[in-house]
């Protein structure tokens, strides 16, 4: 078995273990790092998504999206700018210079799983940045809520109508996803539809496994509304995908 497919295989058997663990409150507190795993090895497949796309080119479309993304965060942090006045605790640790490792890797798989759907939705290219950062935005629909108000990973220190956080958090998500879309666009992609479907399956089971802790959480507006964007982004990309 290939390297590839033995890293989709341990996310699948750590998300399932995960699955069972939140689903009957067996998560010890001890244990709260295994959340950062889960959003590292999401990365590590997005990464893989992106080289059976674009070949050896998919390390440096990797490479710029983790830069940029850590970059953006880490000037978020620390200045306020593009997401609003936040800070991030030592709950989701390990960080370097104040910004969680996994950030980079939860943004990997963010634009890995929002590459493939906008791609199967709309074949105009010049369509796919604005979809893809429009999907990015629903993933933090959920990200955000449960990461604030349930996990504590970071905290918001302006207040806003979802959940308390502000609109500029939501503003600068679009922003800085059609920004590295459009970084994208700029490399002529292949066809590999295994992995495709892969981060359509992706995408899924981060917003069922975020929903669920919305749900666990008491933060179900948040679990309903995601759940129902989410679906019809599915329904949309997989109707409009060519067999």
């Amino acid at each position: 078995m290939t390297f590839d497919n033995v890293l989709f295989h341990f996310f699948i058997f750590w998300y399932i273990c995960g699955v069972i663990l939140l689903s009957f409150d067996l998560l010890p507190p001890w244990l709260e790092w295994a959340n950062a795993v889960f959003l590292i090895l999401s990365g590590l497949l997005a990464i893989v998504y992106f080289t059976k796309v674009f070949g050896r080119t998919g390390y440096l479309i990797s490479m710029g999206i983790f830069i940029v993304s850590y970059l953006a965060e880490f000037i978020g942090s620390y200045y306020g700018i593009l997401f609003g006045e936040y800070y991030y605790t030592d709950r989701f640790a390990p960080n370097l210079f104040g910004v969680p490792i996994a950030i980079g890797f939860a943004w990997l798989m963010v634009m890995g799983s929002s590459h493939a759907l906008a791609a199967a939705i709309t074949g105009k290219k010049l369509l796919q940045p604005v979809i893809g950062a429009c999907i990015a935005v629903i993933i933090d629909l959920i990200i955000d809520p449960v990461a604030f108000k349930l996990k504590k990973y970071w905290i918001w220190e302006e207040a806003g109508v979802y959940y308390d956080i502000p609109f500029s958090n939501f503003l600068g998500w679009f922003l800085v996803a059609f920004v590295l879309h459009l970084f994208i666009l700029i490399f002529p992609p292949n066809t590999n539809v295994l992995w495709e479907m892969r981060m359509f399956l992706l995408f899924a089971l981060t917003i069922a496994m975020f929903v669920l802790l919305a749900i666990t959480g008491g933060l179900w507006p948040a679990g309903i509304l995601t759940a129902s964007l989410a679906g019809l982004i599915l329904y949309t990309a997989l109707k409009r995908k060519p067999a």
